[in-house]
């Protein structure tokens, strides 16, 4: 402000000055702007909404996506079930977006909406009656002052127009005088020229400073009842400004996840379980759920017991009788498994490293009577009943 009354001079200024008339207009048009503010807030903020909701479905996405990837995932025990955590913890915070989302706009959005809707109240033919009220006070209040600084105006004009007059006539005069090529008569005319503009000039800045003490003196009058609708303009502002203050408090206490329960909540989990992490526990579950901590059935010595005939059309068999049935059935499978398979002949040279794995030479053919493992390993069986683990790339079906 200050630039500018440098620039423009302490007239411009002046023109400027809320009192000069019509300079009211500026304080009429904030409730105008104010009502343009919401909708721009409104607008702002539901933008900002359709910016957590896209984040919220890309959580959520991302979340999806990830999910079986990780679920089957070579990583075991704590360490994932921390990776695992990342992915529900995104779930939460998705629908704690979402939940900002609608916050924004049915809540914050529609609380604004209303209170612009009982605050201002349109007229039917444009504008606003808080405008108009307000248009209204300040123009009853300046009609009078307004009438009055132009009565000072004319008569400032008047007066300044029979100093210049007076002030050209005097410097006639003082040219005329002691000039011999002027006449005596001519002299005298003009010095009477002077006088009447003199007597002009004192005429009008009699008259000026009179009306200047009218408006001097209704001054007072004039900024009690300006000041007066001013400050209930003042008061409408204020509650506006007041309420925009506790809308904003709103939508910060909604975007504000850092203080947000549920979000520390989620964090905090996710922390714990990653600090749960425990690297002694996942090698001691590897251990005895893939490794030498595993149950096994060690091969142990078996009695042989011959085997019980039963008679054809014999009821009443005990149960001792079915258990023993169920293992002759048994043996009758592996007999077929032995005597069935598929004839392979080998590739290559294998020497077998351990007691349970057959050794062949190239070109050599056996009977494959178990598939391959998840090792990469057959079981076979020689001609002469010699049975064994061999790899199975070193051999081709015959």
């Amino acid at each position: 402000m200050s630039s500018l009354q440098m620039e423009n001079g302490p007239e411009d200024a002046n023109n400027q000055s809320f009192w000069m008339p019509g300079n009211y207009q500026r304080t009429v048009k904030r409730t105008e702007d104010a009502f343009q503010a919401c909708n721009d807030i409104v607008a702002c903020f539901q933008e900002r909404a359709r910016v957590e909701r896209q984040y919220a479905q890309q959580l959520s996405e991302w979340s999806n996506k990830w999910k079986p990837l990780v679920d089957a995932s070579p990583l075991y025990g704590s360490l994932l079930r921390a990776w695992q955590c990342f992915l529900s913890s995104a779930e939460r915070l998705s629908a704690l977006h979402s939940s900002i989302c609608r916050s924004l706009v049915s809540e914050d959005g529609d609380r604004i909406r209303t209170w612009q809707k009982e605050t201002f109240h349109k007229k039917i033919f444009g504008g606003f009656r808080e405008s108009q009220d307000f248009e209204t006070g300040f123009a009853r209040a300046q009609k009078p002052w307004a009438k009055k600084l132009k009565k000072l105006e004319k008569a400032r004009c008047a007066f300044h127009k029979a100093s210049r007059k007076e002030h050209s006539a005097r410097e006639r005069e003082a040219h005329a005088q002691g000039n011999p090529d002027i006449a005596i008569e001519k002299q005298r005319k003009i010095q009477e020229e002077r006088e009447l503009a003199q007597q002009e000039t004192e005429k009008m800045q009699g008259r000026y400073e009179k009306v200047l003490e009218e408006v001097t003196r209704y001054a007072p009058r004039y900024m009690e009842e300006m000041e007066s609708i001013f400050d209930q303009s003042q008061e409408e502002e204020r509650k506006r400004i007041s309420f925009l203050k506790q809308a904003f408090l709103s939508i910060h206490r909604h975007l504000d996840v850092t203080n947000n329960e549920s979000v520390k909540a989620v964090y905090n989990e996710l922390h714990n379980t990653l600090m749960a992490i425990n690297e002694q526990e996942d090698l001691r579950w590897w251990k005895n759920t893939h490794g030498p901590g595993m149950p096994t059935d060690w091969p142990q010595f078996q009695e042989w017991s011959p085997e019980k005939k039963y008679k054809k059309g014999k009821k009443g068999v005990d149960q001792k009788g079915v258990e023993q049935k169920g293992v002759e059935q048994k043996v009758a499978v592996e007999r077929v498994v032995m005597i069935g398979g598929v004839r392979v002949r080998a590739l290559y040279d294998y020497a077998g490293q351990e007691t349970d794995e057959l050794s062949f030479k190239a070109g050599e053919e056996f009977l494959k009577i178990e598939d391959e493992d998840e090792q990469g390993w057959c079981r076979g069986m020689k001609d002469g009943g010699r049975e064994g683990l061999y790899p199975a790339n070193y051999v081709e079906t015959v």
